[in-house]
């Protein structure tokens, strides 16, 4: 893990997205104190795409109930 100042993170933040893209992972300090981590997104989405294609899955395998006599601009009423 590499640590950088904020000063330093904000004049060369495309370096460290760079970096931070490659896998590092960069924790930020200001005045000596930790104050944030970049790090690589996980899974490059595949985990939310997953996690999404399985609740629509389960909502379309899922009985309708109760009664449908409402419209869809009514659901939107102020």
């Amino acid at each position: 893990m590499k640590t950088i100042s904020a000063a330093d993170a904000n004049r060369h933040f495309s370096r460290v997205l760079r970096e931070v893209a490659q896998g590092e992972h960069v924790t930020v300090v200001s005045r000596g104190r930790p104050v944030a981590t970049i790090a690589p997104v996980r899974g490059g989405g595949r985990e939310g795409r997953s996690a999404k294609r399985m609740l629509l899955d389960r909502l379309r395998r899922q009985p309708v109930i109760g009664a449908r006599d409402w419209t869809r601009d009514e659901l939107y009423d102020e």
